[in-house]
């Protein structure tokens, strides 16, 4: 059986209707994947195609989206099949035709978010390890947030930068007073999209929003909404809607240069010294408090 036919297997078992491509088209906007929308039977759907050995991080995110689904907060893409071929492996979603995100509904997806943070666990941490780009992300179980923020994000991207030859200055001393930015902030381990930033949320025809491409954990929710401003910042009325459902403790502005810490130096591992700069003068802002 040829992969093409395999994908159109698993949609026919999915829908329960026989299936076959008609036509398929790329789509651009990743830089890990390829990403297709195909057609046929009058049906469209979006593939994902990775090296077969990327197999395992379509599971964990195939895994993720229904997570986030089963919770009926936010809306994300149904997962239709993962696919392992002879020449590559596959993550087939439901396609959703998007509009562009300024004439979209920023109101319902701060309430929405808000919503899912509410969706806690006991521990910190997550099932199983998943990617957050293209960079391994461990998410052990713990009791203690400070501790895994320190050793599996931080401490975690600082040995990974160092394989690259880039070292942060003061890194140590950041690590020593880590538990100074949780004096009067306590976080539950709330469920967390994990990568949440411009390029991870749209909108459908109606404007109504749906987020996707998720690094889940449970951990502090001031972390995804932290990283939403990482990259200039959502609507403001997605701000004041999450802030009236679910307001944010004292202290935050603070601890949102922490959290980003991690992305950047995740950005600093993967794309190189242009955010050497910028993990630099964020760690001095957090040492400067």
């Amino acid at each position: 059986m040829t992969d093409r036919q395999r994908i159109e297997s698993a949609i026919a078992n999915n829908t329960g209707r026989p299936f076959s491509i008609d036509s398929q088209r790329a789509l651009g906007g990743g830089c890990i994947n390829d990403a297709y929308r195909i057609e046929g039977s009058g049906k469209t759907f979006f593939v994902k195609a990775n090296s077969c050995d990327f197999l395992p991080a379509f599971s964990t995110e195939s895994q993720a989206l229904k997570e986030l689904a089963a919770t009926q907060t936010v809306r994300v893409p149904k997962v239709v099949a993962t696919i392992d071929g002879d020449s590559q492996a596959y993550l087939i979603l439901e396609y959703i035709d998007s509009r562009p995100s300024r004439s979209g509904n920023w109101e319902t997806i701060g309430r929405q978010l808000a919503a899912l943070h509410q969706i806690r666990q006991a521990h910190y941490g997550w099932g199983q390890d998943n990617l957050i780009g293209a960079t391994p992300q461990p998410n052990p179980q713990s009791d203690n947030w400070i501790d895994f923020f320190r050793e599996h994000r931080l401490e975690h991207q600082l040995r990974l930068c160092q394989t690259r030859g880039f070292t942060l200055p003061h890194a140590e001393q950041l690590l020593d007073v880590l538990p100074s930015f949780f004096e009067s902030h306590t976080p539950y381990p709330s469920l967390l999209h994990g990568d949440l930033w411009s390029g991870n949320i749209a909108f459908d025809k109606a404007g109504a929003p749906f987020i996707f491409d998720p690094a889940c954990y449970y951990g502090d929710r001031e972390a995804d909404l932290a990283f939403t401003e990482f990259f200039g910042g959502f609507s403001p009325a997605f701000y004041a809607a999450y802030q009236e459902s679910l307001p944010l403790d004292s202290g935050y502005n603070e601890r949102k240069t922490l959290y980003n810490l991690y992305h950047c130096l995740n950005h600093l591992y993967l794309f190189g010294a242009s955010y050497a700069h910028q993990a630099e003068q964020m760690t001095k802002q957090l040492l400067s408090r």
